[in-house]
């Protein structure tokens, strides 16, 4: 659980980048109600603040597109795009100690829908991937994060948090949500990746 004030802080400064695993529930379709924000309104949701847990902190590479510069606060993870996959994660965070989770980005302002070439830009520019792993440090600061386990969506991001912050943090990959596979066996390959110590001696399953 995290107070409004701190709430409404992470909103403001890191609306464009990151997010809460909380998603309206499904209706008729796996993708349905993906992109509904107000159950990211503590106004509208009076039980939001205490499903959040900044503790555990999932992880991607970078977002994918600006939406034609404009972002609402916390969209990334729930696009209402038909050919998004976040509603692979819901189905996978339901029910599960991943739900209310911190989502964000280890790379900031680098809107690209290829993995590959956020790559090959960041092994061209060294000094990028050092500058964003340091404002995820502060980011965590920011979120309230105490000895936060890291999960990292597929292996580009886990091999950044790897590299930079192995030290400091429990580290875990699952896979990305944007794989060709059901939701079911999603739900299934994260509930495997997580059955592990998440960090202090405590299971995340």
């Amino acid at each position: 659980m995290i107070s409004l004030d701190k709430f409404e802080y992470i909103k403001s400064k890191y609306y464009y980048c990151s997010s809460w695993a909380v998603w309206a529930e499904q209706g008729d379709s796996p993708k349905s109600n993906i992109g509904d924000l107000s159950v990211l309104d503590p106004t509208t949701n009076t039980d939001l603040l205490s499903e959040l847990n900044p503790n555990i902190v999932l992880v991607g590479l970078n977002i994918s597109s600006t939406s034609g510069g404009s972002i609402e606060p916390f969209r990334n993870f729930h696009s209402p795009m038909p050919r998004a996959t976040d509603y692979k994660i819901r189905y996978a965070a339901q029910n599960t100690p991943l739900w209310g989770a911190y989502i964000t980005d280890i790379i900031k302002n680098f809107p690209e829908r290829v993995s590959v070439k956020v790559s090959k830009y960041l092994r061209d520019n060294r000094e990028v991937e050092t500058e964003n792993v340091r404002f995820f440090q502060n980011e965590l600061h920011d979120i309230g994060a105490s000895n936060p386990t890291l999960i990292a969506f597929g292996n580009d991001t886990f091999s950044i948090l790897k590299r930079n912050l192995q030290d400091d943090y429990k580290i875990l990959k699952i896979p990305h949500y944007a794989h060709y596979i059901s939701k079911e066996k999603y739900r299934e390959q994260v509930a495997e990746a997580c059955l592990s110590v998440g960090g202090r001696g405590t299971r995340l399953y």
